[in-house]
């Protein structure tokens, strides 16, 4: 293995509204705890944030900033005492995908050709994943699973002894949680209203990356899936996909009508959503739980194929999960609303553990699968081009990725 260099190549931002900047001489961050290991990036799997961050100017706690929240690479640097890790190349054990939720330390970020992560934010990559499919699922998985597991309570424990994450953020307890996420952590969700295998769930704006690792994670815990898409750009992508065919595939060209089949078909036994697009989305989606009890449902539409659940009786409310957005004004008690306390996963080394340890099953034995690559850029110099790619609207339904 060759030394560590002293400077790298990195990515900088130095304001709102500006391209990155490559720089050839910034120094290679260092690893500062017992807990942390040092990763040679070999692929980065852009994000919308990534654009949307400088352009809006939000989510910049310094500048310059380094941003990139998810890679792929070999690990170069351990603690001395460590025996869990290999050091070298892809034969040698030491492929990891990095999933980077800590945004303001940039020693994490994955705009840089070497990066610091926390071990239980490390993903160990079996040996038929390439780098570039490794850097494209870590943020998704995260966001999906602690969305699924804590704010509405799935149980994934029989899948590969996955976790249950509803029970592991109460034994971590009340004081050793972040108090900005402690609440929804702890109290967004009752334990007799958890969802479980055979209820449903409705996913607005399906074609995300983030829609596409909840849906692979909710139907392998038996979970029914509604997605709520445009039919005409991602109908049928979705229909004939193989691992994220949805069970209803409903259009959102027009709103209402959407909520009329996302009711009529689930015989008013919708009770959970998960949306991913903003606060206008996620209001439709309010509508169609709200007042949606089985006992309620009027039957005025018919469903379309596939034919909805038998109607059963369910106790208490409904929840609805926002990635981007939820609507401010509603002052009802029919739905919970919910933030993803995505903080869970870099702050608590026994979820990020679990995540981690349990992706690396799922990738193993072929269960879970990476998004879709739309298309692969070339060098650190070339993230601007794939962002503007992005900008323009033109990479969707799967990531780019950059070759570093």
């Amino acid at each position: 293995m060759s030394e560590i260099p002293r400077t790298q190549s990195a990515l900088l931002l130095h304001g709102a509204k500006q391209d990155y900047e490559l720089i050839d001489n910034h120094p290679v961050p260092e690893v500062e705890r017992d807990s942390e290991i040092l990763v040679e990036n070999r692929a980065i799997g852009l994000n919308p944030i990534d654009w949307k961050a400088p352009d809006f100017n939000f989510g910049l706690p310094q500048l310059p900033y380094i941003a990139g929240r998810e890679l792929a690479g070999v690990v170069v640097k351990v603690p001395s005492a460590s025996q869990s890790w290999k050091i070298g190349d892809r034969p040698r054990g030491s492929q990891v995908a990095v999933i980077s939720t800590d945004y303001r330390d940039l020693r994490k970020a994955a705009y840089q050709q070497y990066v610091v992560a926390q071990s239980h934010t490390v993903v160990r990559l079996p040996q038929h994943i390439s780098f570039e499919d490794g850097s494209t699922f870590g943020v998704a998985f995260a966001a999906a699973s602690i969305a699924l597991g804590v704010s509405l309570g799935l149980d994934f424990s029989s899948i590969l002894d996955g976790p249950d994450l509803f029970k592991t953020v109460r034994e971590i307890g009340h004081d050793r949680l972040p108090s900005d996420i402690r609440d929804e952590s702890l109290h967004g969700i009752e334990s007799f209203e958890r969802a479980k295998s055979g209820d449903w769930i409705a996913i607005w704006g399906g074609s995300a990356t983030s829609a596409n690792l909840t849906i692979q994670l909710a139907k392998l815990a038996g979970v029914k899936v509604a997605v709520v898409v445009d039919s005409a750009k991602h109908g049928i992508r979705l229909s004939a996909h193989p691992v994220i065919r949805p069970d209803l595939l409903v259009d959102s060209h027009d709103p209402k009508r959407a909520i009329e089949i996302l009711r009529a078909s689930t015989q008013g036994n919708l009770r959970y959503g998960l949306d991913t697009r903003g606060k206008e989305s996620a209001g439709h989606l309010l509508k169609a739980l709200e007042n949606n009890d089985a006992s309620g449902y009027d039957g005025s539409v018919s469903p379309p194929s596939p034919p909805g659940t038998p109607s059963q009786s369910k106790p208490g409310r409904r929840h609805l999960v926002g990635l981007t957005g939820l609507p401010k004004d509603y002052t009802g008690r029919d739905v919970q609303l919910h933030t993803v306390p995505i903080k869970l996963f870099h702050e608590s080394a026994a979820i990020g553990e679990s995540l981690t340890s349990w992706a690396s099953r799922l990738l193993e034995k072929g269960i879970l699968s990476p998004p879709d690559i739309i298309d692969v850029e070339c060098g650190l110099r070339n993230v601007n081009i794939g962002l503007n790619r992005m900008r323009r609207g033109e990479i969707c339904g799967g990531k780019l990725v950059v070759r570093v």
